[in-house]
């Protein structure tokens, strides 16, 4: 069997926003997709070899890093989170890119984000008007939400099959 038949564990969801972009066509369009995704990191208490990503693309005409940046921040306080952090990072689907920090209150920032402007590799091949068009991209770890919402301080603890750790846990409504 060759190599590029081969079925892989999904390290992301760019691709599948990639593939509606192709079929949509329309601008603006907005794009919003949860799926589990797979990293060959070592586990520990904020890092899990599989867990649940959102994925966002807003997709329109004049879009900046500014747009970006304001959008997560909203995401991040309509979260229940006061504030929210960026730094300049490396993606391979997005330039510039910028990780995102939100504060936890005993690990203190940890990372809940990725996020980018698709590169014109991207949006070009798609048959988009760059740099008049542009996409606003980020992938949100669920988990790591999670963890800062309810303050627990290891993730492996959301997956915890130990009861009175589950009876203690609070349950969030908003």
């Amino acid at each position: 069997l060759d190599i590029d038949r081969r079925l892989i564990l999904r390290s992301q969801m760019t691709a599948a926003s990639a593939r509606t972009l192709a079929i949509r066509r329309e601008i603006p369009l907005k794009i919003f997709a949860i799926d589990k995704v797979f990293r060959p990191e070592a586990l520990d208490r904020t890092h899990s070899m599989e867990f649940y990503q959102c994925e966002g693309v807003v997709l329109g005409e004049g879009l900046s890093l500014k747009h970006l940046f304001g959008f997560i921040r909203e995401l991040i306080r309509q979260l229940g989170f006061e504030e929210a952090t960026f730094r300049p990072a490396y993606f391979p689907f997005t330039e510039p890119s910028a990780e995102v920090y939100a504060k936890h209150p005993d690990l203190g920032w940890i990372e809940v984000a990725g996020s980018g402007l698709f590169r014109p590799e991207v949006l070009i091949p798609l048959g988009y008007d760059y740099p008049r068009v542009q996409a606003l991209a980020w992938g949100i770890g669920i988990g790591r939400l999670a963890m800062l919402r309810m303050g627990i301080s290891d993730i492996r603890d959301l997956h915890s099959q130990d009861l009175q750790f589950l009876r203690e846990s609070p349950v969030i409504w908003r």
